[in-house]
């Protein structure tokens, strides 16, 4: 079916259903189609569209006056639908879909923490974010609550929360966490296990919530670029690229060419630094430490280049509205080259040594597997996704500038175990190194800051990009006064933090840090 042609076919199946459906037009062309749908036809629009193989994608909710307006995103064959519904602010229900769509379960928890909104049907009733930090009466997400709420002295433990429990001889709990030996941020692992034999895991998350969408309220869109980019540390640039995104749809406002240019040098420049740390812990956690100091030393070589030409490791703050912070030399860019040189050159010997260490392949070949039905039934994205079959990649499906100008090849694997995931991220750093020479050559003089123009109220955008964990999706809607009145950004591990869960299945504990770290999930970005 032509790409263009399925939504056509869906709306026409649903009509038939009996569900009406009000086609609309976003603000300035966003890549979405845009339809409004009663609140009785939320689940079944869910059904149908399953059967029609849509992926869901994301999900969120907002206040506007004394009513809610609760958005449901849907992607096939790199085209997004988003369906929205509104309900009243009393009494705010609204049918489930998670029983439909796996991934929808715990945004929808979320969005019943945060906004109250009961969702009639979901199969787990558990709160998801609250942690006791606010009684289950009040919702931070509500227009009349404050940004810096009314907090205890001491926030009472959540010691109740209602895990599933072990049954049967021989089986016994393993809690892990939430504090780790590690650097690393707040999560809770609760096995169930016989031996060393997984049976059981289920994730308690949202240990470091930091009240992002509410403190996104009433900001300026600097401002939220600047808050865009610590969603997620180790995603700046991404985080910052999509809310930057959505305000200039709403604003009606292009960037230079240069500035796409550099914003996808920037883009791969991240992807290629995590992909790196990333491949260096799953050495280290089957004890190959040699390995691990040999790629977080050719990291650490690329931040310092990261700081030499964009003043900052990690590349906080270079994605701005309108363009980019700052421009590209031509020594600068040579630089850059001559980067990309050096390390082809280091991984080749490095990624040889790997390939011909038996006691490497013994740990992460056929470990750690995800089927590709579990990973399209949770809407599995980025490098989790693809070494489990799922060949999307928003850079390619959903091309923006500048990734409309070049061609690349996304990296698809079936095999699903951690071995897949390890070379689908060298892959992709291997095709992240050629975007970013290609960009640097077609960089030309010209502009790469676009004076900001302010949107009218009530204006919307959807920033979609392909961050280095995968497909990110940012939501925004602007008040009056050049203000933001909401602002929703779905990290890839929302997606990707639930199959963790199934893929440790049938493993032995002792495999589940390299299990975990091969999926490499961000709490922060997970806990908005």
């Amino acid at each position: 079916m032509n790409a263009l042609n399925w939504t056509e076919t869906l709306r026409q199946q649903l009509e038939e259903a009996g569900i009406v459906v009000d086609q609309q037009e976003l603000t300035h062309s966003q890549p979405a189609v845009l339809w409004e749908i009663s609140a009785k036809d939320w689940h079944p629009l869910a059904e149908v569209s399953m059967l029609q193989g849509l992926r869901w994608s994301a999900g969120w909710a907002e206040q506007n006056g004394e009513q809610f307006t609760v958005h449901a995103l849907f992607e096939k064959q790199g085209i997004f639908l988003l369906v929205r519904t509104r309900i009243g602010c009393k009494k705010p229900e609204l049918p489930s879909q998670a029983s439909i769509y796996p991934a929808a379960s715990r945004s929808e928890r979320h969005t019943q923490d945060m906004f109250g909104i009961k969702f009639i049907g979901h199969p787990d009733k558990r709160p998801w974010t609250r942690h006791k930090a606010w009684d289950k009466h009040t919702h931070p997400l509500r227009k009349d609550f404050p940004a810096q709420g009314s907090p205890e002295n001491i926030t009472p433990p959540d010691m109740d929360y209602p895990f599933i429990r072990s049954h049967g001889a021989g089986t016994y709990e393993i809690p892990v966490g939430p504090v780790h030996a590690g650097i690393i941020e707040p999560g809770h692992f609760r096995f169930q296990a016989v031996g060393e034999l997984i049976l059981n895991l289920e994730e308690r998350l949202g240990y470091v919530h930091k009240g992002i969408e509410k403190i996104a309220e009433g900001r300026t869109p600097q401002a939220l670029a600047r808050l865009a980019g610590r969603v997620s540390g180790d995603t700046t640039v991404s985080h910052s690229w999509a809310a930057c995104m959505a305000m200039e749809q709403a604003a009606a406002l292009s960037i230079p060419g240069r500035a796409a240019l550099i914003r996808g040098i920037l883009a791969e420049r991240e992807r290629v630094a995590n992909h790196l740390g990333d491949i260096g812990a799953i050495c280290n956690d089957v004890a190959f430490v040699f390995a691990q100091m040999q790629f977080t030393r050719v990291r650490e070589n690329w931040l310092r280049t990261n700081a030499s030409v964009f003043g900052h490791r990690l590349l906080m703050d270079c994605v701005i509205p309108g363009g980019v912070k700052s421009d590209i030399s031509d020594s600068e860019g040579r630089l850059i080259k001559q980067d990309i040189i050096q390390l082809r050159k280091e991984l080749t010997d490095i990624i040889t040594a790997l390939d011909l260490n038996s006691s490497l392949e013994d740990r992460v070949y056929t470990a750690g597997f995800l089927p590709e039905h579990i990973a399209t039934a949770y809407g599995t994205v980025g490098y989790v996704g693809r070494a489990s079959g799922q060949d999307f990649d928003v850079r390619r499906d959903l091309a923006y500038p500048p990734y409309d100008q070049v061609k690349f090849k996304v990296a698809v694997e079936s095999q699903g175990d951690i071995a897949s995931r390890f070379w689908i991220r060298y892959k992709e750093i291997m095709a992240a190194l050629k975007l970013i020479e290609q960009f640097i050559d077609l960089l030309s003089p010209g502009e790469i800051l676009n004076d900001w123009q302010v949107p009218v109220a009530g204006s919307e955008g959807l920033g979609i990009v392909e961050g280095w964990r995968g497909e990110i999706v940012t939501f925004l809607r602007f008040d009056a006064d050049n203000k933001i009145s909401r602002f929703y950004p779905r990290d890839p591990s929302i997606l990707n933090w639930p199959v963790l869960e199934k893929l440790v299945l049938n493993n032995i504990v002792p495999d589940f840090p390299v299990c975990n770290k091969s999926l490499n999930g961000s709490y922060s970005g997970n806990d908005l």
